[in-house]
């Protein structure tokens, strides 16, 4: 007898529909997976003996044949054990054909016959959306993130014989089980590391670093921050992301989309509404940030979605990984090609990076205590290229905070003299959003003033006639390239927008300048 159920296997951010087709045959009792299938996949033949038993389940005793349709497609993951379950089931006459019809199934098997949660529900879910399915069966624990889905009934079970209560009423006297609730649409947890926390108020002085967060958040402008050790590069970056807007509902779909194709959506997970805040240490290879695999899986970049990306020790990071991200944060996406595939994913970011002057790292400050020699520094930044800097709009020289502003932190008296804090991210957030709004008024495709591209950029560009000469006197006197000429421009436009001014003046022009003032070769 012949059965089929339906499943998803994963192609990037996508899922690509899959027919489990079952087979039972004469012949020898064994069971033959064809339809190029992973050794995860060849593997489920022991997990499902085992499951049958011990849900109390009849092992077919005959030839079966398992066709993972189409059959050229790669199929990958432990998400098939169930649908193939099931449609083993239907064929040896233990469950009703006409259940499967318009249902989905995607779980691990456990030799108990327990459903575990697998990476990449979601996508699998919206695939059997636009596929015309009424229903998904998963595990439990990925039921609150199938669920997120409109349109589709998602039931989620413990184990294989909860999942047949579902699809039988009938069968819950013969296995005294109870069907679950169905899962209701709910937020994930959100987890990023001390973000809540992270507000603008705890850092003393750096008004140039502030503003420059200010405008890379209404903007989203790329930012990097150069000073010594400890002087709250790493503070500042932390909480760019409290004085980014809040996402949409677009937005947090496909970051939850991509936290679950990458595995990294907690159990019982809903929508993530935080924006991601990534930090991968310099030691991490070019797949592992920009994504790849044999089976192409989202790198940081991709994690960092709608969020910040933060390169710590950026020089320390090998060129040759950098360099790869040139291109990315031009376009907002990254092509993975292989052989017989080429799979996208996006990256809107904001990149933060942050760095040392120098080797040691004291480079600039006012005792001297730089013991690098100019072939040293030179050498230290020949590892970032000029290309990539070029689209590092925000250059900020970050000092360190003076005794007294950082006795104000624990002063009881100066706490009393001055009880006013700084601003904190709230305050920043208004600004941000106001401007972030009439930028979006403006500008076509409602993009940002740092993701607009060129040509669209160039049309609603306003400036005054004595903004233009000041910009045509900086490209020559700085020899900007084209790119750091334009950048400079896109940055001058977001700070007339948190000035809520219609075109840009010389004033703006000036102060997006000095955001690319110190010398990088030093």
């Amino acid at each position: 007898m012949l059965a089929r159920c339906s499943t998803g296997t994963l192609q990037g951010l996508e899922a690509i529909p899959v027919d489990v087709e079952v087979d039972l045959g004469p012949g020898l009792p064994a069971l033959h997976m064809v339809g190029l299938a992973d050794t995860a996949i060849h593997e489920s033949r022991e997990r499902l003996r085992s499951a049958l038993r011990n849900s109390g389940l009849r092992v077919p005793l005959s030839r079966v044949v398992v066709n993972l349709a189409p059959a050229d497609l790669r199929k990958e993951g432990t998400g098939f054990d169930l649908p193939i379950a099931l449609a083993m089931l239907v064929a040896s006459g233990q469950l009703d054909p006409t259940r499967l019809q318009h249902l989905w199934a995607a779980a691990e098997l456990g030799l108990n016959g327990q459903l575990r949660a697998i990476r990449g529900v979601l996508a699998i879910a919206i695939a059997a959306r636009k596929a015309g399915a009424n229903a998904l069966i998963v595990a439990s624990s990925n039921a609150a993130e199938a669920s997120l889905v409109q349109g589709l009934t998602v039931w989620g079970a413990d184990s294989l014989a909860e999942a047949l209560v579902r699809l039988d009423p009938g069968t819950r006297q013969r296995h005294q089980l109870r069907p679950r609730p169905s899962p209701t649409r709910q937020n994930a947890p959100q987890t990023g590391a001390g973000q809540a926390a992270a507000d603008l108020a705890d850092v003393q002085g750096q008004p140039h670093g502030r503003r420059a967060l200010e405008i890379a958040a209404a903007g989203e402008h790329h930012l990097l921050l150069v000073g010594p050790p400890g002087s709250g590069k790493t503070m500042l970056a932390q909480r760019l992301v409290g004085v980014l807007p809040p996402l949409s509902d677009a937005e947090a779909l496909t970051i939850t989309q991509i936290h679950s194709v990458a595995g990294l959506l907690p159990a019982q997970a809903g929508l993530m509404r935080q924006r991601p805040f990534r930090s991968p240490h310099h030691s991490c290879s070019a797949a592992a940030l920009i994504g790849g695999g044999h089976h192409p899986k989202p790198g940081e970049l991709s994690l960092a979605h709608h969020g910040v990306l933060f390169l710590d020790e950026l020089t320390e990071f090998p060129r040759e990984v950098l360099d790869q991200l040139r291109q990315p944060l031009e376009s907002g996406e990254i092509w993975i090609h292989r052989a017989r595939m080429q799979t996208r994913f996006p990256c809107q970011i904001t990149l933060v990076a942050a760095t040392n002057p120098c080797p040691c790292g004291w480079f600039g400050m006012a005792d001297n205590r730089c013991t690098c020699r100019d072939s040293q520094r030179r050498q230290y930044w020949s590892r970032l290229s000029g290309p990539l800097l070029d689209r590092l709009d925000l250059q900020v020289v970050v000092q360190p905070a003076s005794a007294q502003q950082l006795g104000r932190c624990y002063s009881e008296v100066a706490k009393r003299q001055h009880p006013e804090r700084a601003e904190s991210s709230s305050d920043v957030l208004g600004r941000v959003m106001a401007a972030r709004t009439r930028m979006l008024h403006r500008n076509p495709n409602k993009l940002s003033n740092g993701s607009l591209p060129v040509h669209s950029f160039r049309q609603v560009m306003q400036l005054k006639p004595e903004a233009l000469t000041l910009w045509e006197q900086a490209i020559e006197k700085r020899c900007l390239s084209a790119r750091g000429a334009e950048r400079s421009l896109r940055v001058a436009q977001t700070i007339a927008d948190l000035d809520g001014k219609s075109r840009v003046d010389a004033d703006d022009i000036a102060e997006a300048l000095s955001f690319r003032s110190f010398d990088l070769s030093a």
